[in-house]
Parts: C-alpha cells; structure tokens; sequence
C-alpha cells in the first residue's frame, strides 16, 4: 500500500498523457480497436430477484464481505493536510477519519469515551489539531489521544491513557481509505496492487476535492451499482443528457480478482488518435470505469474523475458518498467554469438518472416482478462482478 504522506500536492498535474499510464492500463488502450471494427457478443444470463430483495442475501453480504474484509470509507485526498479531520458515517457506523501531523490517515469511531456522544456533527473537513466533545468537553487529538477531562478532579482513578479513541485498522489503497469495520487485521487479499498502481497513475491520490455530496437512496446497493458496470443503459437512460457522446462499443476489459476495469474509447474514436500527438490529455480519448472491491466505482472524464463509494445500509437502502476530482483547484474563471458546469452535469446524470433508475427497479423487484433479472452482452461486465462477488460468500 502506497503511504499517501509521500504523493504530490493538488495541482502538480494538470493532463494525464498516455505515458503517465501503467503499462497495464496503456496495453488495454492499444487493444481498443475502432469504433466501426467493434463486434459485441450476445450473452444469455440470468439472476434471481432474491439477490437484490431477499433478507438472507443481505445478512450473507454484510457477514461474508463487508465485515469480512476492509471496506472503502473515504479518498485520501478529502484531507490533503496534515492536521485534518472529517466525520464520516459508514455502513451504520459513525467514523472519524484524520490525517495526523506525520501525514498518517487514521480512523477512529466517532464517539466520546465518557458517554458516546459524537464528537463531530457535520461532514465538513476540520483543520485542527484538538477535537473536543460537544456534550462534556472532553479533548482529543486527532491521533485519538485524550487530552483533556472537565473537572478531572471529580473522575477518581481516571486513566486518560486508557480513555482514548478506539481506533479501527485502515489501509490506503491507490488513495481510497479502506477500513476493517469489526476491528479484525485486515484481510487485503482483494485489494490488487495492480488497480492501486492504476489509481495512482491516475492521479488519484494527490487529486483535489472540486465537489463531494451524499446520496440516500431507496434502492439495494448492486442495483445501484450496475449501471457503471455496463453501457446497455448510457444512450437510452440518458438520451437527454450524455447520451449521444458515447456508443455501445467498443471496450477491453481486464479483471483482478473481484475488480474490474473497463476502459473503452469516446465516439468516433480510432487508434491512431492515440500517436497523433503524444503530449494530449488522454481523458479526451478513452474513458476508464472500475468497480474496485466490493463497492467502489471510479469513472474518469475529460476535465474530471467521479469516485463513489456505495454502503449498502438495509436491502432497500444505499448510501452513496460522491467525489468530483480535478487535477487541482481552479486557477482562472474558465476552469471554474468548466469544473462547476462539470459538477452540476454529473450530479444531474447520477442522481436523476442513474440513481433513480435504482431506484424505480428496485421497487418492481419488490413487488417479485420479474423473478429472474436477464443480461445481454452489453452487460457482461455485471455477470463477471456478481460470479467474483459470489465466491467470496
């Protein structure tokens, strides 16, 4: 695991060419053959309502994945300084996630060790180097140690060293803090170093923060998620907006274990674009889409790259915590312009769009109809995430 204390600051980047990729990820781009040389294979698969409906399917997911192995909470870049720390709920749980003077992320459950109290309220990035609870004004520092008890005179054989945060074992993985929810070593059997290389060419570490927003939705998190396994859906569900700038093919997938990456080319897109002029931006070219284990989902743009991290929180509900990277801050009026129409194009596409689509599925799944979901070859990719996903249980 990359020790993100030690990657570049906002802004060093401002393009990503084809050589700043992995060798990896530029072997796939050269696969991509030209949009009209494309031939995509029919496919005949199927899965049974229960998966999205069913309580045991959910309680199986929860014990044998989400509990089992670390899980993504946040981006690294959310607290770019040292001395940072922001509140975070998670899975159901409330988590405190900070980046300590040294430059280390750690994470802690967000609760007072006098009676529990949340010690941060809101989702914003706190600079400072204390945290002091709300309800009795007990202090600690971000490292999770107590400083400070009102009135310890009035506490007979306190021990504050006893007394701190409890602390919950993370990782960061290609910029994305993943953390072990029942409090176990974690188990990072499933986290490819090859896709961490990935994320790091992409610059996802050291990206900044243009936008972040929290969704809450009335759908099961793999309904949710398998729009941006597929591209069945990219010039139907959103004819109106984005539509037309994409087509059903083509794209090379690559898989590592339980992740998936797809990287496909823009419309109109033919090999040769990729020599014509070494120095392009080559988010202009190619799109990238992961589903990185078990529920993260990176898609990069032209000026920009979407995170989210799905936490299913019952059978009907996801929480979706969204991320808007730019290689750094605005700098002129034009960027924020063309960050801010950016933001609201893509906020637009996934919450009314995407995340609705979830949504009303969900809702006829509910009422058992049909019993079985079928998938052509257009979304392939879902059938090769839920064989993966499925092992693991």
């Amino acid at each position: 695991m990359t020790d993100v204390s030690e990657t570049k600051k906002p802004g060093d980047r401002k393009i990503t060419r084809l050589a700043d990729l992995t060798a990896s990820q530029q072997a796939d781009i050269r696969q991509i053959p030209a949009e009209k040389d494309f031939v995509n294979v029919p496919l005949a698969a199927e899965r049974p309502n229960g998966i999205f409906t069913g309580r045991d399917r959910f309680d199986a997911e929860q014990t044998g994945v989400f509990r089992r192995f670390p899980v993504p909470v946040t981006l690294a870049a959310v607290l770019p300084e040292p001395g940072s720390v922001v509140a975070v709920e998670a899975y159901g749980l409330p988590l405190l996630v900070s980046r300590n003077r040294a430059g280390e992320i750690k994470v802690f459950i967000n609760a007072c060790q006098h009676k529990g109290s949340k010690l941060i309220e809101d989702c914003e990035v706190h600079e400072q180097s204390r945290i002091t609870c709300p309800y009795h004004a007990w202090t600690y520092g971000i490292d999770g140690k107590l400083l400070g008890v009102a009135r310890s005179d009035m506490f007979e054989g306190l021990d504050k060293s006893k007394r701190g945060l409890k602390q919950l074992p993370s990782v960061v993985w290609g910029g994305v803090v993943y953390v072990q929810l029942d409090g176990r070593e974690p188990d990072c059997s499933n986290l490819s170093a090859e896709v961490a290389g990935d994320f790091e060419a992409l610059g996802i570490p050291e990206a900044h923060v243009y936008g972040r927003k929290t969704f809450d939705l009335k759908a099961n998190w793999k309904l949710v998620l398998e729009p941006f396994l597929e591209g069945y859906h990219v010039q139907r569900l959103h004819a109106a907006s984005i539509g037309d700038l994409f087509v059903d093919a083509p794209s090379i997938v690559s898989t590592f274990g339980p992740n998936i990456r797809q990287v496909s080319g823009r419309i109109g897109y033919y090999p040769e674009m990729l020599d014509e002029d070494p120095d392009n931006n080559v988010h202009k070219l190619v799109t990238f889409a992961y589903t990185a284990f078990p529920n993260l989902v990176i898609v990069t743009s032209q000026y920009y790259i979407s995170a989210m991290i799905l936490m299913p929180i019952d059978v009907d509900r996801t929480i979706v915590h969204y991320f808007m990277l730019t290689p750094g801050p605005a700098t002129t009026a034009k960027a924020e312009e063309v960050f801010k129409r950016s933001y609201e194009l893509i906020l637009n596409v996934f919450g009314n769009e995407d995340f609705r689509a979830a949504q009303i599925t969900h809702e006829g799944l509910a009422a058992g109809v049909p019993e079985t979901s079928t998938y052509c070859g257009l979304e392939v990719n879902i059938i090769h995430y839920y064989e993966a996903f499925e092992q693991l249980l």
